[in-house]
C-alpha cells in the first residue's frame, strides 16, 4: 500500500529540517534588518503581522482544499511561494509593497515554524507507517523542526560575518543572506517534488472543492479538543521565548549572550524531548503521557518567579522545558489517531490555526497584565491556564484510546 515509506519520511523530516532552519534564522534578524532599513517599530510591526495573516490565511486554504488539489502539490506550491518573502526583504521595496509581499511569502518573524507546511505535515506523516509507528515519526519531524530553529538561530551571526569575510556592507550581507533564504525555500519545494503518491488520499481528487465531510460524532471530538487546544495556546502566548528572556533580563539583569546559551540548552532539550515521549507514549499511552509530563512542567514553571537567585530560576525553567513539549508528538499522533484517514488535513489545519490564533491573543494580553498587574503575571497566569488545560483534558479524554492502545489493552 505504501512501497517507500522511508523515503517519503525522510524527504518531509528533511524539507521541515530546512524551512525551520530558515524560520529560525527570520526569527532573530527579521526586526533587526528591519530597523536597520529605517522602519519605526509600528512599521516593523505591520509588516510581521501581514506576515503571520498570510500563514493564517495559507492554512485555512490548506484545510479546506490541500486533500482536493493534492498534498504534494500544495507544499510545493507553498514553499515557492515563500521564496518570495525572502526576495521581498532584499529587494527592499516601500512599506506597502513589502507588506504585501510579506504577507503572499508568509514572512514568519515568531522563530517557530507553525506554517501550513507544518500542518500538512502533519496530516500526512501519520499515514506512511502503521498506528504503532505513528507516534514515534511524529516525535521524530518535531526533533528535525524543532534542531532546525535552533541551528538557524544560532546562524544569526551571518551577516555580520559575511560583512567582515567578505567586504560587504551591512545591509548588503543581510540581502545575501535574505536570498539564500529564498534558496533554502526553493530547496524545500525540489523534495517536496519527490514525494511519492502514497501521501495521498484515495480518492481525493473526487472531493467537491473548500468543502470537507466530518464524520458527526467526530465533528464533536474534533470541537471539544480544538477548544482545549485553543486554551493550552492562550496560556502558551503567555510564555514566548521573548517575553521569557525580557523578564530574565529584568529580574536578574542577564544579557543576551548569556540568555542566548540559555534558550539553546531549551531548544535542544525540547528537540530530545520528543522522542522521550514517543516511548513513554508506548508504555503509558498518549493521553497519560500528554498530561502527566505537561502539567509538572507548568508547576516548575509557576515556581521560577520564587527562584531566589539566576541560577535556581534557569535550573527551574531548564526543568519546565525538558518536559514542556512532551505532548507536541503525542497531541499531534492523538488527533490524527481519532478521526479518519481522509478527515486527518482538517483536523490537522484547524486545530493548529486555532492554536495560532489564541497564541498571537495570549502575547497581547501577558503584555498588558505585566504592565497593569505584576512583573511576573505572565509565567504565573500562563502555567495557571495550562494546568487547567491538563485537567480538563483528562477528564475528557482518559477513555478515548486510540487504535493501538485499544488493542494492546484488548490483548490481541
Amino acid at each position: 500500500m505504501n512501497p517507500h515509506p522511508e523515503r517519503n519520511l525522510a524527504l518531509i523530516n528533511t524539507a521541515g529540517f530546512l524551512r525551520s532552519f530558515g524560520v529560525g534564522l527570520l526569527g532573530v534578524i527579521l526586526g533587526i534588518y528591519l530597523y536597520r532599513i529605517g522602519l519605526s517599530p509600528l512599521c516593523i510591526g505591520l509588516v510581521i503581522a501581514a506576515g503571520l495573516a498570510g500563514s493564517a490565511l495559507a492554512t485555512i486554504l490548506m484545510t479546506l482544499a490541500a486533500d482536493r488539489i493534492g498534498r504534494k502539490q500544495f507544499l510545493v506550491a507553498l514553499s515557492l511561494t515563500s521564496a518570495v518573502g525572502g526576495i521581498a526583504l532584499a529587494i527592499m521595496p516601500r512599506l506597502p509593497v513589502l507588506a504585501i509581499l510579506a504577507f503572499v511569502g508568509m514572512l514568519n518573524g515568531t522563530g517557530t515554524d507553525r506554517s501550513a507546511a507544518y500542518a500538512l505535515d502533519q496530516a500526512i506523516i501519520p499515514g506512511l507507517a502503521a498506528d504503532a509507528r505513528r507516534t514515534w515519526n511524529l516525535a521524530l519531524y518535531n526533533l528535525f523542526l524543532d534542531g532546525g530553529g535552533s541551528l538557524g538561530a544560532l546562524a544569526a551571526g551571518l551577516p555580520l560575518l559575511l560583512q567582515s569575510r567578505q567586504a560587504l556592507s551591512l545591509l548588503s550581507s543581510y540581502r545575501v543572506v535574505f536570498l539564500g533564504y529564498s534558496g533554502l525555500c526553493l530547496t524545500v519545494a525540489a523534495l517536496y517534488l519527490l514525494l511519492s503518491p502514497a501521501v495521498e488520499i484515495a480518492n481525493g481528487s473526487n472531493l467537491a472543492p473548500f468543502r470537507t465531510r466530518i464524520a458527526p460524532e467526530n465533528k464533536t471530538i474534533l470541537a471539544k479538543l480544538t477548544a482545549l487546544f485553543s486554551l493550552d495556546a492562550f496560556g502558551g502566548g503567555f510564555l514566548t521565548d521573548a517575553l521569557v528572556a525580557y523578564w530574565f533580563f529584568r529580574r536578574f539583569g542577564i544579557g543576551e549572550h548569556d540568555l542566548g546559551f540559555v534558550f539553546f540548552a531549551v531548544h535542544v532539550l525540547n528537540a530530545w524531548s520528543h522522542l522521550g515521549a514517543a516511548w513513554l507514549a508506548r508504555h503509558i499511552g498518549l493521553v497519560n503521557t500528554m498530561v502527566f509530563t505537561h502539567l509538572p512542567s507548568s508547576l516548575f514553571l509557576m515556581a521560577v518567579p520564587f527562584a531566589p537567585s539566576f541560577k535556581w530560576a534557569v535550573i527551574l525553567f531548564l526543568c519546565r522545558e525538558a518536559l514542556v513539549e512532551m505532548d507536541v508528538p503525542t497531541r499531534q499522533s492523538y488527533v490524527a489517531a481519532l478521526v479518519r484517514p481522509s478527515e486527518r488535513t482538517f483536523a490537522s489545519g484547524i486545530t493548529n490555526l486555532a492554536r495560532n490564533v489564541f497564541w498571537a491573543v495570549g502575547s497581547g494580553v501577558a503584555g498588558v497584565m505585566m504592565q497593569v498587574l505584576t512583573f511576573s503575571a505572565p509565567l504565573l497566569v500562563g502555567g495557571g491556564v495550562k494546568v487547567t488545560y491538563d485537567v480538563l483534558l483528562y477528564r475528557s479524554f482518559r477513555r478515548l484510546k486510540p487504535p493501538e492502545e485499544v488493542t494492546t489493552s484488548g490483548g490481541h
